[in-house]
């Protein structure tokens, strides 16, 4: 009897008593806490990754489109009843960038010369959205006319910044020298730059902190032209093509 009633002291005193069970428990909780937090974390972040990614993605696409139509930008020459004389349709600014080219956008197949138009609107907030433009080239007045508002098309959105820069080559006549200009007269300079370079930067709509800027560089070869009669009419055009400029530092 003395022998049985001390085993079973041992086996009760060997097993868990309540208190070191609701401890267990409340360690095994935190620890399961601590791993689903960092889960989600870890999700998070992914899925902010993820989207960041293909918001950048189709910045590059946008702007490696906008930089196609750029290169096959054309020396049109124009003349218009509020113009004397007659002069290159191009027009740069920082924000808006105004030119004839040959290659559509919006059209599935090529038509002949094109208007294009950009423009960066800032909608508020720090943000804003690229807004492009197009029509065939049909009447002589198009270049000074205002595209109707419902032709726009939004191209990006969510952005903080598009900057337009143009690239002005050497000319020891003219005493210019090679850089970035922030607008381009072409009625003034009487040629297309040399090259264009664009840059977008998007914005963390999170956080509200600006990203870094992507900058991508369309060299423009058709940049001078010269007159071409057929009929008694110069409508025509043979550009020369120039070397392809080094970007160039501020």
């Amino acid at each position: 009897m003395k022998n049985r009633a001390k085993e079973k002291h041992r086996n009760l005193t060997s097993g868990f008593t309540l208190l070191e069970v609701i401890v267990t428990l409340t360690i095994l909780g935190l620890i399961l806490l601590v791993i689903s937090s960092a889960f989600r974390l870890g999700l998070s972040a992914w899925e902010k990754g993820e989207s960041s990614g293909e918001e950048s993605q189709r910045v590059r696409e946008i702007s490696r489109l906008v930089c196609q139509q750029v290169k096959s930008s054309f020396p049109y020459r124009m003349s218009t009843e509020k113009a004397e004389g007659d002069y290159l349709a191009f027009d740069g600014k920082a924000h808006t960038l105004k030119f004839v080219s040959t290659l559509p956008i919006k059209a599935r197949e090529p038509r002949g010369f094109v208007y294009a138009f950009y423009e960066f609107r800032e909608e508020g907030g720090g943000e804003g959205r690229l807004v492009y433009y197009e029509q065939p080239v049909l009447n002589k007045n198009f270049f000074e006319e205002t595209p109707r508002e419902e032709s726009g098309v939004s191209l990006l959105e969510g952005i903080s910044d598009v900057r337009f820069e143009y690239f002005r080559r050497e000319d020891k006549d003219k005493n210019w020298t090679e850089g970035w200009e922030e607008q381009w007269n072409a009625k003034d300079e009487k040629e297309l730059p040399q090259a264009l370079r664009v840059t977008v930067a998007l914005r963390d709509k999170k956080n509200g902190k600006k990203e870094v800027p992507l900058s991508l560089l369309a060299s423009i070869s058709a940049n001078r032209s010269e007159n071409v009669k057929i009929g008694g009419a110069t409508r025509v055009y043979s550009p020369q093509l120039p070397a392809q400029p080094a970007p160039a530092n501020r």
